[in-house]
């Protein structure tokens, strides 16, 4: 299981990234897809994922109603689309790919998102 994650970058406040990722070999429905994030001094966390099946997402609070999580079946991959962005958003961002909300498996490399003020 290769996990293949793009697009990060740095922008100001209040502005907005995309991030990707892609996934070799097959994706079970009962798998679950997502986001997690690790700041500077800071633990890993949770930020969004995916039921691949039924396409049902979850987000941490802290980004609710500023990051939206997508899918595309057929592509294997999925996106992150953030808006609104603080300096707080600034992490490594992880794609990662698990069978339980919450427990990711496999890890991708990681992508540097940093917002400036």
């Amino acid at each position: 299981v290769q996990l293949q994650a793009s697009g990060g970058g740095l922008v100001a406040a209040g502005g907005s990234l995309r991030l990707s990722c892609a996934a070799s070999g097959r994706i079970f429905s009962s798998a679950v897809m997502g986001w997690f994030r690790q700041a500077p001094g800071k633990e890993r966390e949770f930020v969004a994922e995916v039921r691949w099946g039924i396409g049902r997402t979850y987000y941490a609070d802290s980004v609710k109603g500023r990051f939206t999580l997508s899918r595309d079946t057929a592509k294997n991959s999925m996106v992150l689309q953030m808006n609104s962005l603080t300096p707080e958003d600034t992490a490594v961002y992880y794609c990662t790919r698990g069978l339980g909300l919450h427990e990711p498996v496999y890890w991708g490399q990681g992508t540097q998102v940093t917002v400036s003020s």
